[in-house]
């Protein structure tokens, strides 16, 4: 037999190895684009996809979301002055609210590898995710998406270059699971719903 042969193997069983592999339910689909995979990572994450084509179907979704939780005239928490269009429209109080119905951020990122969104101190200020309301709504556009939390972190480094922002994290539970496992141990689920806008 082929010395080679022996301590390497055969080709056709390192063809077949490497087949497996790229098959394999843990390598990601390098063929999938990045937005069909954040969005099938986010649905599978519990999340709330709403997809809109312009600025008015953004507005028109956002007053939908109201109407379907009753939110309207409610107290809001909102650090954005960008986002404020929407609460004003609506009559929806965002200064100093004592007790919020939801929160109304943008954000850093969508990271479409396991369906989660970036945020930084730009968007949540000081606060944990478990100190904001558990209900969220996420306004972002389709440019924004990148397919790992790593690109995500180059990307803020690039976006704030002398002003680098803190309290980076990533918000990946959007409903409570029924059985707890060491890959929820220490998070928190929120209600969450995301209006993407197309600007690409």
């Amino acid at each position: 037999m082929n010395i080679f042969k022996k301590i390497f193997g055969k080709q056709d069983e390192a063809v077949n190895q490497e087949k497996n592999f790229e098959t394999s339910q843990y390598a990601p689909d390098i063929n999938t684009p990045v937005d069909e995979l954040f969005t099938i990572n986010f649905k599978n994450n519990g999340g709330k996809f709403i997809y809109c084509s312009n600025m008015e179907e953004a507005h028109e979704n956002f007053e939908n979301i109201l109407e379907e939780n009753d939110w309207f005239e409610n107290e809001v928490q909102c650090f954005d002055s960008r986002l404020y269009n929407f609460l004003d429209e609506n009559r929806l109080e965002y200064k100093n609210a004592a007790n919020p119905s939801f929160f109304f951020t943008a954000c850093e990122n969508l990271i479409a590898d396991e369906g989660s969104i970036l945020f930084s101190s730009k968007q949540l200020k000081q606060f944990k995710i478990d100190e904001l309301p558990t209900n969220i709504i996420v306004y972002a556009s389709t440019s924004q998406l990148l397919m790992t939390k790593g690109d995500g972190l180059r990307n803020i480094k690039t976006k704030y270059d002398k002003e680098y922002p803190t309290n980076i994290t990533a918000i990946k539970y959007f409903e409570k699971t029924k059985e707890e496992d060491f890959l929820h141990y220490g998070s928190c689920h929120k209600n969450l719903y995301l209006i993407l806008l197309e600007d690409l």
